[in-house]
């Protein structure tokens, strides 16, 4: 029996090599700890004796989705579970006195920014903890949508923000279809209940339905906006909601930011608003998952199981057919 396991993990271990071959793919095997909870691990110390106050960095980044995320082989976490477990860990820590978002995403589902959005504001409100937003790359859509509820958002000069609006895609292959000789047949309670299938043209009274979800999603992000950023009133709302991004230094002009800088910034920002001078810088993981410094990934869409083959499809392959979203897709990879 030991004998015909050692052949059977051989075998898988050849396997895998063959499929890695000579490129850039490659697998992992490693042992980990049971104990899934997160661990903390300190990234950053003022000097002096006695620092017992902490920055917690928690991460926003990636595809916002309500599901598992995960690759060829390899297991993942849920971004919206994810987020709120690291809320919920900054928040039982006396010692952590303020947080900052490290934002980098084109947004996601609407579902999954409000929920983000909505724990968030508990948190600032049963812990009165503040929270800099802290965009490095991306903050774009459902990523701004989250970001509009912390007490202020700082974006490095390089990054992007806005893309306020929702998007809801689908496509018809009705077309293609006729011409190869294939009918779609449809038992149905209701004249809309297949609203928006692809296996037909959408209808005028299809499309009107779901303009009417659009311009009510579209609403509830202004809203957030405007309670966020109040300098923002509605005129000026309806010039930014037309879906473009803007850089650093002109969301800053248009009032959708509050400075441009570096995540130091954010948390030397973080420390000021909450009246500490010295503090550790603690970012939250799974055990294995090893930090080096304020811009090593906490998340990295892994669960700390690591890539057993580093192959993956781009999460909008993934996205399990036509969705309501807060997303700036051209950033989806």
């Amino acid at each position: 029996m030991f004998r015909r396991h050692i052949r059977l993990y051989s075998g898988l271990i050849m396997s895998l090599t063959i499929l890695s071959g000579c490129g850039q793919t490659a697998f992992q095997i490693e042992l980990v700890p049971t104990d899934r909870q997160l661990q903390e691990t300190r990234i950053q110390r003022d000097a002096g004796l006695f620092v017992s106050d902490k920055i917690a960095i928690i991460d926003v980044d990636g595809l916002l989705a309500n599901r598992r995320k995960g690759g060829w082989m390899r297991s993942g976490e849920n971004p919206v579970s994810l987020f709120i477990e690291k809320l919920d860990k900054a928040a039982a820590d006396r010692s952590v006195k303020a947080v900052v978002l490290r934002l980098n995403s084109p947004g996601g589902t609407v579902a999954a920014s409000d929920i983000m959005y909505h724990h968030l504001m508990e948190f600032r409100r049963q812990t009165g903890k503040p929270v800099i937003a802290c965009v490095l790359g991306i903050g774009c859509s459902g990523a701004y949508y989250i970001a509009c509820g912390c007490d202020g958002i700082i974006a490095q000069p390089t990054g992007v923000v806005g893309n306020i609006g929702v998007i809801f895609q689908t496509f018809s292959v009705a077309g293609t279809m006729e011409k190869i000789g294939v009918k779609a047949v449809t038992i149905k309670s209701g004249e809309l209940k297949d609203m928006a299938s692809p296996l037909h043209d959408l209808s005028d009274e299809e499309h009107d339905v779901l303009e009417g979800i659009i311009e009510h999603l579209s609403g509830q992000f202004f809203e957030v906006v405007r309670k966020g950023r109040k300098e923002i009133d509605e005129q000026k709302m309806a010039e930014l909601s037309d879906g473009r991004v803007f850089t650093a230094e002109q969301a800053l002009q248009q009032g959708l930011i509050d400075r441009v800088g570096y995540l130091d910034d954010g948390i030397k920002w973080a420390k000021d608003i909450a009246g500490v001078k010295k503090t550790r810088v603690v970012i939250y993981h799974r055990p294995s998952n090893y930090k080096p410094n304020a811009y090593g990934l906490a998340a990295a869409g892994s669960d700390g199981l690591g890539p057993l083959v580093n192959l993956e499809l781009p999460d909008w392959l993934n996205a399990g057919g036509a969705q309501f979203l807060y997303l700036w897709q051209p950033a989806v990879e």
